[in-house]
C-alpha cells in the first residue's frame, strides 16, 4: 500500500485522518481531523500503524509550481491547486481582467502572476469598489476562489475582530465582500498584516503560536467613498473603481472557470510588465487611482476640510504662496462657522495629520482674521506660528480649490 493510499498521517505524536468534507456546491474541502490511535488499530490492525506516514510537525508552505506535501520532514498544510497549466483559449479571462483593472490591466496581470508564481511576495491591499451593482467585483473573488481553492478564505469584520484566526491565519487570499470597517483597529490590523511576514495563530483552548504570514487582502465594497479610513500618505491600498457590466452573462463565471488551465499557462509564459521596486512590489505611482484620491478626500473630517478651506481663501484673496498662523487664529475663524472644535483638535490635525511643525520661538508673521461679514484682513502679529504652502493644499485639497 502506497503512502498516498493511506488516509492517515502522524504529525509529531498525534494521529490525523485526511477527510474530504462535502460542500453544498458539490465540491469537497480537504481537512485534517484528529483520530484516535486505538480506533485506527480497531479499524485496521496494529501493523497498519507502521505504514502511516510520519512527520516531525506541520508547516504551511505556499507553492503552486513545484508543490510538495512534505517539506524537510514536515507536513505541508497548504493545498495543491486543482487546475494545472494547459494550452488553450482564455479570451474571456483577458476580457474580464481588462474590465476589472482598466488602464492598469498589465499590473493586474502582474498581480495575478505574483499570486501564482511568488505567493510569499507581499502585495498591496486590492480594493474593488463601485456604488453600482453588477460590476463583477464579487465575481472576481469567486474566480480567485476557483483558481486557488482551499488557499483562499472569505472574511468579514467579525472574523478580523476575533482573537481566533485558525481558519484564515495561513491562507493566501483573504477575501472581504461588501467590506465596511467602522472600527479603526480593524483597519490598522489589515495595514499591519499586509506588510508583515509573521502572524500569531490562535484557536479556542489552545496556546498562540507564530507562523509565516503570506496572506493578501482583497476587498469589494459598494461604499466607494467610506468603506475604510486611510490617509493621504497611505501606500498599501490599491483602490479600483469597477465600471458596470453593460451586458450581463449569467454563465460568465463558468466560462472563466473552464479557461483557468489555459490562463495559468499564459501567465507562466508571460513576462512581468513591472519590476519589484518596493516591499509590496508596485510603486505608489503605479497603483495610484482617482478612486484612492476620492476615498482619502471623503475620509477627511469636517474640521480638517474647514481649516483647509479657510487657508485656501487666505491664499487666493492675497495671492500668497504660503500662509502663516497660530492655532488660535484658526479657532477664531472656525468659530464663525458651524463647525465645533477646540485648540487640541486643531493642533492634532496640524502636527499629526498634516505633519507640520510650528516655529520654536515667537516670531513676526502676517496674521489673518475673518471678519463678521466674511471678509479677510491681514495684520502684523507675533507668535510660534505654523506655515502651510499652496503646494500642500493643492496636493491634498485640490477639490476645495477647484470649487472656488
Amino acid at each position: 500500500m502506497k503512502h498516498q493510499d493511506i488516509p492517515y498521517i502522524r504529525i509529531g505524536t498525534s494521529y490525523f485522518k485526511i477527510v474530504q468534507v462535502p460542500t453544498i456546491n458539490d465540491e469537497f474541502n480537504e481537512t485534517l481531523i484528529k483520530w484516535d490511535k486505538n480506533t485506527i488499530i480497531q479499524d485496521h490492525n496494529r501493523d497498519f500503524l507502521s505504514k502511516i506516514p510520519k512527520y516531525d510537525g506541520s508547516i504551511c508552505f505556499p507553492n503552486h509550481i513545484e508543490f510538495s506535501k512534505e517539506i524537510f520532514g514536515f507536513y505541508n498544510t497548504y493545498s495543491p491547486l486543482k487546475h494545472q497549466p494547459k494550452q488553450g483559449q482564455y479570451e474571456n479571462t483577458l476580457k474580464f481582467f481588462k474590465h476589472i483593472f482598466g488602464n492598469q490591466f498589465e499590473y493586474g496581470l502582474d498581480y495575478f502572476k505574483l499570486l501564482y508564481e511568488i505567493p510569499q511576495q507581499p502585495l498591496p491591499v486590492l480594493c474593488l469598489v463601485s456604488k453600482e451593482r453588477a460590476t463583477g467585483k464579487s465575481s472576481f473573488l469567486k474566480y480567485l476562489k476557483e483558481v486557488f481553492g482551499h488557499n483562499m478564505s472569505y472574511l468579514d469584520s467579525h472574523s478580523l475582530n476575533s482573537n481566533f484566526n485558525l481558519d484564515w491565519g495561513n491562507k493566501l487570499i483573504l477575501g472581504l465582500d461588501e467590506a465596511f470597517f467602522q472600527k479603526e483597529e480593524i483597519t490598522e490590523k489589515i495595514k499591519y498584516l499586509s506588510t508583515s511576514n509573521k502572524n500569531k495563530i490562535e484557536a479556542k483552548g489552545k496556546e498562540r503560536f507564530e507562523v509565516d504570514f503570506f496572506g493578501k487582502f482583497i476587498m469589494c465594497s459598494n461604499k466607494e467613498d467610506s468603506f475604510i479610513k486611510i490617509d493621504a500618505d497611505e501606500i498599501r491600498f490599491w483602490i479600483i473603481k469597477v465600471p458596470k457590466i453593460e451586458v450581463e452573462d449569467v454563465d460568465f463565471l463558468q466560462k472563466l472557470t473552464q479557461e483557468i488551465p489555459a490562463f495559468l499557462h499564459f501567465i507562466k509564459q508571460r513576462s512581468f510588465a513591472s519590476e519589484k521596486k518596493t516591499r509590496m512590489w508596485f510603486t505608489p505611482k503605479q497603483i495610484y487611482t482617482p478612486a484612492l484620491k476620492k476615498l482619502v478626500s471623503n475620509n477627511r473630517n469636517r474640521v480638517e476640510k474647514e481649516i483647509a478651506q479657510i487657508l485656501i481663501s487666505v491664499l487666493e484673496k492675497f495671492d500668497l504662496d504660503k500662509v502663516d498662523f497660530v492655532p488660535f487664529d484658526l479657532l477664531n475663524a472656525l468659530n464663525k462657522t458651524r463647525v465645533k472644535t477646540d485648540l487640541t483638535q486643531i493642533r492634532t490635525i496640524l502636527k499629526k495629520d498634516w505633519n507640520i511643525k510650528n516655529q520654536k520661538n515667537s516670531l513676526s508673521y502676517r496674521k489673518f482674521t475673518v471678519l463678521s461679514d466674511g471678509d479677510i484682513v491681514l495684520s502684523d502679529n507675533k507668535g510660534r506660528y505654523f506655515s502651510v504652502d499652496k503646494v500642500f493644499l493643492m496636493k491634498n485639497f485640490d477639490e476645495l480649490m477647484n470649487n472656488e
